[in-house]
């Protein structure tokens, strides 16, 4: 047994909790890292964003090659595509690799933090037992897993596991159509798969703007059977197969599957920290509550990352790390702000969301404008056959961005310039006076700010007077 003190201690290897202990040691703390798993990374790195974007991309391009026509072998491309991501994770492993820390001056442990006390920590049931001024929580979270009769029994997959399956499945249902199960159903099907998807509500990506809902379930329903208020009533196995009992509406179906891809949620991973212990308050799913600077109910103690419940993406994770490296160490007392946080959807076309959606700015009873551009309109989508899609901004009055959403090939990339403009306190009609190269992508953004100027100087009273003026004066 050790016992050890440290500045900080950060009990978490993802996105939020490397943030923390790496700006923190170069600051000049004495900062502890606690990782369960052999090599620090997290979800995103080994089983979220690295693999799954691979996934995706090279299940794009086998797509492409079928459309032109050629003859290819999905079962054997699916080994090569798996090989693909073990090369992609091992290659960003390098930024992530415990080693680096340990070069930084970070002491890493691998395994599992439990708390004594509000500032002790033992690892793996006592095998060490450290302390620590201050405490940073980033243990992120796991797939939930309903309990569904036959589920257990029957095997099932989740973005964790799916990645480890040694053979193409011929037909897979996927439960949930949020952004996972939505990316890794096209991936699958592009790849060949017969894919079915089950969501619980009315529409699926729930959480984006009800023209990109509507816009998105027209076209991945030409790719792939999505049954919406639909829910798995269980699961049987008979010879290697697996038989589904989906009830859609008033209706029940029976479906043979060869794999099922649980993508109904996420949990915290809270439980095992002995919270209750030391007094950590967290909501009854688990989530650790926190305040503006991201501290606990204990404030020597935060949480960043996906455990807190904010946001389930790796750039806000990081962002949160951020902020609690200038709280924790530095004895700041900075506020998050998560009106700024943007993300995508990387189905194909991707999908963009910043700020409010049009029901949520209705809802807030805010008055509004609405600035809508088709891709069709805009030549470099026109020139890579690339049309499906359209920007929506979001302003109020005075044109100040409320909300950014597209729909479109490489969107997340040519909207950027938008969260640029809400983060430096730009509006709209800014975006219009930005210099394009023609012909690019992100024109797509100018043509829909210049919606805003063709209004004012169109519309209303001001033409006549510029006419006047015109007349009389010029």
């Amino acid at each position: 047994m050790s016992n050890f003190n440290y500045d900080l201690i950060v009990i978490g290897g993802g996105s939020g909790g490397l943030t923390v202990a790496a700006g923190a040691a170069s600051l000049g703390a004495k900062v502890a890292l606690i990782e369960k798993e052999k090599q620090p990374g997290g979800d995103c790195l080994h089983y979220g964003c690295v693999p799954s974007k691979t996934l995706i991309e090279e299940a794009n391009k086998f797509k492409q090659g079928a459309t032109m026509g050629l003859d290819l072998d999905n079962k054997q491309h699916f080994k090569s595509v798996q090989q693909r991501i073990k090369e992609v994770i091992a290659t960003i492993q390098h930024h992530d690799d415990a080693d680096r820390f340990r070069n930084m001056g970070v002491d890493v442990f691998q395994g599992y933090g439990f708390f004594l006390s509000k500032n002790k920590v033992s690892i793996n049931a006592g095998e060490s037992i450290i302390t620590g001024k201050r405490i940073v929580l980033a243990t992120g979270s796991r797939p939930f897993i309903p309990n569904i009769p036959g589920l257990k029994e029957a095997g099932y997959l989740t973005n964790k596991s799916i990645f480890d399956i040694q053979e193409l499945p011929d037909r897979l249902l996927v439960l949930g159509g949020g952004p996972i199960g939505m990316e890794l159903a096209q991936a699958f099907s592009n790849l060949g798969s017969k894919v079915t998807v089950l969501q619980k509500s009315d529409h699926i990506l729930v959480k984006e703007d009800a023209d990109i809902i509507g816009f998105a379930e027209n076209l991945l329903s030409h790719e792939f059977q999505i049954y919406k208020q639909a829910s798995l009533l269980d699961v049987s196995i008979k010879e290697g197969t697996r038989i589904a009992t989906i009830q859609v509406g008033e209706k029940k179906i029976i479906l043979e599957t060869d794999a099922i891809l649980v993508a109904a949620g996420r949990v915290p991973n809270s439980d095992t920290l002995g919270l209750d212990q030391i007094g950590v308050n967290t909501d009854n799913e688990g989530y650790i509550e926190v305040n503006e600077q991201l501290q606990t109910s204990i404030p020597s103690i935060y949480a960043v990352g996906d455990v807190n419940g904010s946001y389930p993406f790796t750039h806000v994770a990081g962002m949160e790390g951020k902020l609690v490296v200038q709280n924790a160490v530095l004895g700041l007392r900075r506020k998050i702000d998560y009106s700024k946080v943007p993300w995508i959807t990387y189905t194909s076309p991707e999908i963009f969301h910043l700020g409010l959606t049009e029901q949520e700015a209705v809802d807030q009873d805010l008055s509004y404008k609405i600035y809508k551009v088709e891709l069709g309109d805009v030549d470099r989508f026109v020139t890579a056959n690339s049309t499906n899609g359209f920007v929506k901004i979001i302003t109020d009055k005075k044109g100040r961005i409320l909300g950014a959403h597209a729909i479109g090939k490489g969107a997340g990339d040519w909207m950027q310039e938008v969260v640029a403009a809400v983060q430096f306190g730009k509006r709209i009609g800014d975006l219009s006076m930005v210099v394009h190269p023609y012909p690019n992508h992100a024109a797509a953004v100018q043509r829909t700010a210049d919606l805003y100027w063709r209004e004012k100087l169109f519309e209303g009273k001001l033409p006549k007077l510029m006419k006047t003026y015109i007349k009389w004066l010029r």
